[in-house]
């Protein structure tokens, strides 16, 4: 059996080890520090999967969102056939509203590449856009962009019915565990893994897998090859209407401003979310002036939502890559049997399914 250790079990790391539990002749122990699955960023995603209606085209970033949205079309029903539980997944698509200032034919030639690679994306004139959405304000619009094909998910419920999947599968999960050392020999150019030393002993590994998002950067530096992480904070709301926004319709999500309103059904809605830098050395802690800004833009949009209760608000911290781009998806550098599958920043419930294929088919190649 080869034996393999998936550091990390928000929604990268839970993808990965469900993946892999397809696989015969593994044994594969996922652990984390945290006591559940999925108490990072990924508990603080508002799960919306923009690929199709995304400005990337081609090369890496568009074949990744590409896999993505084939894979969850299938993943979805898959775990809710295994792990028998129900995962909330929009299927009504995304509406991205275009404000004056933004380049229209930027928006009519995505609509075209994507109608030459196989997708829909609609371009909508204001007037189609207030006819179609009536729980919009009489908003100052150029159109908008619909994708009917992108989607929306709950990222916690995903994530466990992951863990309950690959469990069922016969992974291993060990949560409330620290890794706090690696040991490794030299073999020539490249150095092989053998040991983590975590808080509850020794685990031989023939591959590591590093999916620690934030805490990807200590991992890493254990083993003498620092990636950096940095954090980078968004907050979000929940807010509960009597009657939903439109009532007896199906709802997309409303995209904006970098603002998103998404429909939970039941009259629920979360609003997110924040993009804020923390300066080196200060407290990571959400500024409360800028979730404001985002709830009073999203009832600019939508003014029904002023009638609402707001019942949650929350914060993350997304994993972002320093001078690389995100993600950071592939070996470790001098290391054979160490694969990186962080710093997904706002991607991650995105880019899961992509990541997860990608460190199997890897591993799937070296172990042939």
């Amino acid at each position: 059996m080869t034996r393999i250790a998936i550091i990390g079990c928000g929604i990268i790391g839970a993808t990965i080890a469900y993946e892999l539990s397809q696989v015969p002749g593994l044994e594969i122990t996922a652990i984390d520090r945290a006591y559940e699955p999925a108490t990072g960023a990924t508990q603080a995603a508002l799960g919306v999967l923009m690929g199709i209606i995304s400005q990337k085209v081609k090369g890496r970033a568009w074949r990744l969102r590409e896999r993505t949205l084939r894979r969850y079309e299938i993943l979805i029903p898959e775990l809710e056939a295994i792990a028998e539980c129900s995962i909330p997944y929009n299927r009504q698509g995304i509406v991205k509203l275009c404000f004056p200032g933004e380049d229209l034919e930027k928006w009519r030639t995505l609509c075209e590449t994507r109608r030459s690679q196989g997708w829909s994306l609609e371009l909508l004139t204001p007037e189609q856009v207030r006819s179609r959405y009536e729980q919009l304000a009489d908003l100052d619009l150029i159109g908008a962009v619909y994708s009917p094909q992108d989607r929306q998910l709950d990222p916690v419920a995903l994530t466990r019915a992951l863990v309950s999947a690959a469990t069922r599968q016969g992974v291993a999960f060990q949560f409330g565990v620290e890794v706090l050392g690696a040991r490794y020999t030299e073999t020539g150019d490249r150095k092989i893994c053998q040991e983590l030393e975590t808080s509850q002993g020794s685990l031989a590994v023939d591959w590591a897998i590093v999916a620690a998002g934030l805490g990807s950067t200590a991992l890493t530096e254990q083993l003498g090859e620092a990636v950096e992480i940095r954090p980078v904070l968004g907050q979000g709301l929940k807010v509960r209407l009597a009657t939903p926004l439109a009532a007896g319709r199906p709802e997309p999500v409303l995209t904006g401003d970098d603002v998103h309103i998404v429909p939970l059904g039941r009259g629920e809605y979360w609003i997110g979310a924040t993009v804020e830098f923390p300066q080196a050395g200060m407290e990571l802690r959400g500024d409360r002036a800028q979730l404001e800004a985002v709830w009073e833009r999203a009832i600019a949009f939508c003014p029904g939502l002023a009638n609402g209760e707001i019942v949650n608000t929350w914060s993350g911290l997304r994993p972002r890559p320093e001078g690389r781009p995100a993600p950071v998806i592939g070996p470790l550098d001098g290391f054979k049997n160490v694969l990186l599958a962080t710093g997904h920043y706002r991607n991650g419930i995105l880019l899961a399914p992509a990541t997860a294929l990608a460190v199997r088919e890897t591993i799937a190649e070296n172990e042939c």
